[in-house]
């Protein structure tokens, strides 16, 4: 995470390290612009590597080393979680694991649904949180780079929406009266390189850092 500069990326091929289709699809569509020929992880018959880490970082560290090492591509790894501020922050990296091997997120919902109740937490500042992703560039020879986005807003029931995935229904960013899972991918990522606008999810925010820093000039 020093300050200090990264590789280019200059055309050619990138790995997207990630399993999960929602957001293979997502980063792809963010990729698209910049003329990579970016495959996901399973196109290479990469395996999903245990998250071990303690931190978003760490486990996109090992996403992305992991399929850096095993291609000799650089590797494009997300790691990203709702963190729900009467939870402690939970269920933050565990995020995905909440909804269990079938990846029921309806149900992961209903637990932090569940438990915001019985926190007590009726009302929006009581229900606020955020969410976090972070894009770990690996290299094969093991350098790496970090990219960090966030975006507020307050957990919402019954969730709304059929659009994005995971917890996108539960959450209504700060500002907006639609949750992620009504919005539109343009309007939920949108986001302006020439003019300078960060764009509104967590991972947009990432992805504007990222192509500023290895994509841009």
């Amino acid at each position: 995470m020093a300050d200090r500069p990264v590789r280019k990326l200059a055309g050619g091929r990138l790995v997207v390290a990630s399993h999960n289709e929602g957001k293979v699809r997502e980063i792809g569509d963010l990729i698209a612009p910049y003329g990579l020929i970016a495959g996901p992880a399973a196109d290479h018959g990469l395996p999903e590597p245990e998250e071990t880490g303690a931190t978003f970082e760490e486990n996109a560290s090992i996403k992305a080393q992991a399929a850096a090492q095993a291609t000799g591509l650089p590797a494009l790894a997300d790691d990203s979680g709702l963190c729900v501020d009467a939870l402690d922050g939970d269920p933050g990296i565990y995020a995905a694991r909440w909804a269990g091997p079938q990846r029921d997120f309806f149900a992961a919902m209903e637990k932090v649904q569940d438990l915001l109740v019985a926190a007590g937490a009726d009302t929006d500042e009581l229900r606020s949180a955020h969410f976090v992703a972070v894009l770990c560039l690996a290299w094969p020879d093991g350098e790496e780079a970090f990219f960090r986005g966030e975006v507020g807003g307050t957990i919402v029931w019954p969730p709304r929406g059929d659009q994005g995935f995971g917890y996108d229904p539960f959450f209504r960013p700060h500002g907006y009266d639609t949750t992620f899972g009504e919005m539109s991918a343009e309007a939920k990522h949108g986001w302006s390189a020439e003019h300078g606008e960060p764009g509104l999810s967590h991972r947009a925010r990432a992805f504007a850092k990222f192509a500023q820093a290895c994509l841009d000039g």
